[in-house]
């Protein structure tokens, strides 16, 4: 997929190989600032975990015509193949605000449907502009109990600043919203999509404000009692 970000810059976002592991150091420094800047983050990969992803063809990666890193994200498979997550997306500070991270997904997500027809797709995230993208791609809101149960998947959790809130939640709520797309529940298209995704953003943002409020009221109050 090639596209103008630019008057002057062209991206390319294409699968991820073997040729593009000389951006595995570069991909998870950023991916590591990033998470530092937004206060939560999934475990911190390494070179040698983004170089497998690339190799074994489950990354889609984005470069500019100078072959200059624009964006990445990866596929983890849970339970065996039944479901897909596509994690660690990151788009370079300098190719920001610009639509490649919808591009990116898009392009992930479809890699994901060919690679794994028949696994339900799942996400984790406290981002509406993720959370838009991926009710775009035809996500719905979920409980955590309909996402993956394998405990190496939450084990990814560790490092961010709200796991203590996950574990007292018995792996039942976070700050994070969950978001799942099933296959075999894949409706028609919808004449009024654009208007539905509008609303469902809106109730989105409503929801994570609530829900942090009340998570962050019941760790205070299990402050003061201990």
């Amino acid at each position: 997929m090639i596209f103008i970000m630019k008057k002057s810059t062209v991206v390319n976002v294409l699968p991820a190989g073997a040729i593009h592991c000389i951006y595995a150091e570069e991909i998870c420094d950023e991916m590591e600032r990033s998470a530092k800047a937004r206060g939560t983050g999934i475990a911190k990969r390494s070179p040698d975990y983004i170089r497998k992803k690339m190799e074994e063809g489950k990354a889609v990666i984005a470069l500019d015509e100078h072959g200059t890193w624009a964006g990445f994200c990866y596929i983890e498979t849970w339970s065996h193949g039944t479901y897909v997550a596509n994690s660690g997306l990151i788009v370079s500070p300098a190719f920001r605000n610009l639509g490649l991270a919808t591009r990116i997904k898009d392009e992930i997500f479809q890699l994901s449907r060919k690679s794994y027809p028949d696994a339900r797709i799942f996400g984790l995230t406290t981002g509406l502009a993720v959370m838009k993208i991926n009710s775009d791609l035809g996500y719905e809101p979920v409980t955590y109990s309909e996402l993956t149960q394998d405990d190496e998947f939450w084990s990814g959790c560790k490092s961010c600043i709200n796991y203590k809130i996950l574990l007292s939640k018995e792996r039942k709520n976070c700050l994070c919203t969950a978001m799942l797309f099933d296959p075999k529940e894949v409706k028609a298209p919808d004449e009024n999509r654009n208007e539905t995704v509008r609303n469902q953003t809106g109730i989105y943002e409503r929801l994570l404000r609530l829900k942090k409020n009340m998570l962050m009221k019941k760790n205070n109050e299990k402050t003061l009692t201990q």
